[in-house]
């Protein structure tokens, strides 16, 4: 098989899980190719909030300040509508700030640290031989060619391609789990305002809608697929929900083409093979509410440092394994709440009975917003060393 290159690492996807993996090994010292099929700067409707977990997570690697820079909206309000009742929460303080100018500026980050970038490029799984993992790459400008990596990071997304024809590596997926729709409206009544995520929940599902940083409203809903099919599609279902929940409707909806991700609640029972480790939403997704998803992201792409190092290293078969339970030890827990609290979401009527006690006592809900948005320990300052024994390559 003639190579073009030979790289430490590839990582698929420049997501903020992609970019945040290729910028800490970069900086580590580790020749790092990041590709990804889209184009970039593009844009993206989904995981539009960042919140106080995931900004701790950028403070501790160094780009604290990236989101100001970028002019992200403060938020620190959260409210809540069901038919009938409403309330307004606070929240640790988090941002908002488009996906576009976000992504766009970890991945300059990522060349900054010494990274390769290569854009509108779609990557594929090939053969493992001599220590080494092939990946075909595909692009208008260089053709196919193949590379080598000593280890392949997948972050390609929930629906990412890397690793679709990987047998041991299909999820589980969540037969009742809602789709997740989103999209971005130039024009939104003003009433909904800047710093405040607002969230209508109902029988089909739940919508969530924020300011960004250029005004625009990002509206992101996880609808049961068969009420959206009833319905006629996301745009009326979701408009449906914000008339059944008492909030000003959006003139856009229902005209705005909508970007769907499929069902979001899936599971993989391991997060790797040999010299390949999955990270971000490749490795699993649970439904969000307000920024869990790429509070998730941004720690486990943190975390994976190690682990990735060790493998560029010295391969160990049980590499997968230690990478599994440490993912699932940094971000499991927050995924069973989210869990949890999907699964009132189900039912508005219990949802309007746990309301009562919020709209007399708002703190009650302090234990809920301080887990989710409490820092995650993703352990980047571990030494490389990942594997406890002494094995040799």
């Amino acid at each position: 098989m003639a190579v073009c290159a030979k790289w430490d690492a590839v990582v698929v996807g420049a997501g903020p899980a992609g970019a945040i993996a290729a910028r800490q090994l970069g900086q580590r010292g580790a020749s790092v190719l990041l590709v990804d099929r889209a184009a970039f700067p593009r844009s993206k409707v989904c995981g539009c909030c960042v919140n106080a977990s995931a900004l701790r997570t950028l403070e501790r690697i160094g780009l604290g300040g990236l989101p100001h820079r970028l002019g992200a909206v403060p938020t620190g309000r959260l409210r809540l509508f069901v038919p009938g009742q409403r309330i307004s929460l606070p929240i640790p303080p988090g941002v908002s700030i488009s996906r576009r100018t976000f992504d766009w500026a970890l991945v300059r980050e990522a060349t900054v640290a010494g990274v390769t970038f290569r854009e509108s490029t779609s990557a594929a799984l090939a053969c493992v031989d001599n220590g080494w993992r092939f990946v075909r790459l595909l692009s208008r400008e260089e053709g196919v060619e193949t590379v080598a990596a000593r280890v392949v990071i997948a972050a390609d997304g929930l629906n990412g391609r890397l690793i679709r024809n990987q047998p041991s590596l299909e999820p589980s997926v969540d037969r009742r789990g809602r789709m997740g729709v989103a999209v971005i409206c130039d024009r939104a009544p003003n009433c909904y305002e800047p710093g405040t995520i607002y969230m209508a929940c109902d029988g089909g599902g739940y919508v969530g809608l924020v300011r960004l940083e250029d005004g625009r409203a990002n509206v992101a809903a996880a609808l049961d697929p068969h009420v959206v099919k009833r319905s006629g599609g996301p745009g009326t279902t979701t408009a449906g929900i914000l008339r059944r929940t008492g909030l000003p409707p959006i003139e856009e909806l229902e005209q705005k083409p909508w970007h769907g991700t499929g069902i979001l609640t899936r599971r993989r029972t391991v997060l790797g093979a040999h010299r390949l480790l999955l990270l971000g939403d490749a490795a699993g997704y649970v439904e969000p509410f307000t920024g869990e998803g790429m509070a998730w992201a941004l720690a486990s792409a943190d975390a994976v440092t190690a682990p990735a190092l060790q493998a560029i290293a010295c391969w160990q078969p049980k590499m997968v394994a230690l990478w599994t339970r440490k993912h699932r030890q940094l971000i499991g827990r927050r995924q069973r709440l989210c869990r949890w609290l999907s699964l009132i979401l189900r039912y508005p009527n219990l949802m309007g009975a746990a309301m009562w006690p919020l709209r007399i006592a708002p703190a009650l809900a302090y234990p809920i917003t301080h887990m989710i948005n409490a820092p995650l320990a993703s352990g980047s300052t571990e030494p490389p060393q990942f594997l406890s024994g002494k094995e040799s390559c």
